[in-house]
């Protein structure tokens, strides 16, 4: 059991230092990846914590979270870049070539 509590508390202690990596980062893409290290660790803290506390059922909560984590980036990613949701991307104008 103390493993698992030591486990806990670096996962407490990386989760602040991402915090500050969040608030810090230079560029956009350097604050969503930050966001994204942060659910991870997130959905690690979740289920070291069920196995602290001996409940199992808070591995199916951590697999939840980690879904909702990865479609949050990716729609994070699709917004920043095209600026909308619920689009795809914008059909190229005369004169412009596809990428």
């Amino acid at each position: 059991m103390p493993i698992f509590a030591a486990t806990c508390v670096a996962l407490l202690v990386a989760m602040l230092f991402i915090l500050i990596r969040s608030f810090v980062g230079p560029s956009l893409y350097d604050r969503v990846l930050a966001v994204n290290a942060f659910g991870t660790l997130t959905v690690l803290l979740i289920g070291a914590m069920g196995f602290l506390t001996g409940r199992p059922d808070f591995l199916d909560i951590a697999l939840l979270y980690a879904l909702i984590n990865f479609v949050g980036t990716l729609a994070a990613l699709k917004f920043f870049r095209y600026r909308s949701l619920g689009k795809g991307a914008p059909e190229p104008t005369a004169g412009q070539e596809e990428a």
